[in-house]
């Protein structure tokens, strides 16, 4: 059984996005209901709903960063109750059972097909479906997946935090920033902002970089310990061999090389960014000479994402964002794409 959704979609590739509405699943016994009161606007769904990864199936509706609040839950559901804020983002299932589910990575699922995406990929609960987003009035997702969204932080600004939050929170965590630790940020947008204010709040020594020199001001706002712009190139000669981590999310293939430089003895280069071909050549002797490594990291798990957001509620951090009612998002698309948006669009999903 089905019910129907007011939303906003993409009806083809190239298509301006349009009103429609959609069949959501009735609840099943593992399934929370959720009314969608906020959703983020990632780059991601832009790229998506235009076609630039690839085709996909229309009409589609995307957006991955859902924050809103439970109206129903399945007869197996312990974990949440109605009126529990939640969240949900970029998967909607995992196996469970491979090794790297069991191990808490469900980002990793071993399965064949999966993990299954938020939207654009066949559905695994209603056959010749395919997996609709967060620009909807509603979503039905099996409980596993959903998180806990913090009182303490404001809904609409915690939208992002369910991709571009966990996408810098992850790799942090993961590569050991902390006390002690040097850590820059490459590209303070969308990305980047969150990572300067969760390697500030991890206690490294925080280096936002920026080829803006205007944008000084407003990285020492996010929380940035320094700033270097990267044109500078006797800024970046006198950076040489200071850094314990940087994690990059500069959104497609660059020089790696004056960054490489930057890195002190076991040093990491990890993109977030770029997720197409990087063409540019490095020098592998700059890697091998300091046991330097470049690594890429991808959103995170369902642990990780719980855990990023009770820091976020502990730290107060939230996303930067710019509120759009439903008839703006095309707009927003073309901000997004231009760069102009300080640092993410997040919809009202009241106004679908």
């Amino acid at each position: 059984m089905t019910h129907e959704v007011r939303a906003v979609g993409a009806p083809a590739e190239n298509a301006p996005l349009e009103r429609m509405t959609i069949e959501r699943r009735n609840v099943l016994p593992d399934d929370v209901r959720i009314a969608i009161e906020f959703c983020g606007v990632c780059h991601s769904d832009i790229h998506t709903v235009r076609g630039d990864w690839g085709g996909v199936p229309y009409p589609l509706v995307v957006g991955h960063e859902i924050v809103g609040t439970v109206v129903e839950v399945g007869a197996n559901v312990a974990k949440y109750s109605v009126g529990d804020t939640v969240g949900v983002g970029c998967l909607i299932k995992s196996c469970g059972e491979c090794t790297n589910c069991r191990s808490g990575d469900d980002h990793f699922c071993q399965a064949p097909g999966h993990p299954i995406l938020t939207y654009s990929e066949p559905d695994p609960f209603t056959p010749g479906w395919t997996t609709q987003g967060g620009y909807s009035q509603e979503i039905v997702v099996t409980q596993s997946m959903v998180v806990r969204v913090p009182d303490a932080l404001d809904k609409a600004a915690a939208a992002p935090l369910l991709c571009a939050g966990i996408t810098l929170y992850s790799p942090l965590k993961n590569w050991g920033a902390g006390p002690g630790k040097t850590v820059g940020i490459v590209g303070i947008g969308g990305l980047g902002h969150m990572g300067v204010k969760f390697a500030k709040a991890l206690g490294a020594h925080t280096v936002a970089f920026t080829t803006s020199p205007e944008k000084v001001a407003m990285c020492k706002e996010l929380g940035a310990d320094e700033v270097i712009v990267s044109t500078n190139a006797e800024a970046m000669k006198a950076a040489a061999e200071r850094f314990d981590l940087i994690v990059s999310t500069l959104p497609g293939d660059h020089d790696m090389n004056p960054y490489l430089n930057l890195l002190g003895i076991n040093g990491s280069y990890v993109i977030v960014g770029a997720v197409g071909m990087m063409t540019e050549p490095f020098a592998s002797y700059n890697l091998m000479r300091r046991h330097r490594s470049i690594a890429g990291s991808q959103i995170g798990s369902l642990r990780e994402t719980q855990e990023m957001l009770d820091f976020c509620a502990e730290h107060n951090i939230v996303s930067d964002i710019e509120l759009i009612d439903a008839d703006g998002i095309n707009a927003a698309f073309d901000r997004v794409v231009a760069g102009d948006v300080k640092f993410r669009f997040v919809i009202d999903n009241s106004t679908i």
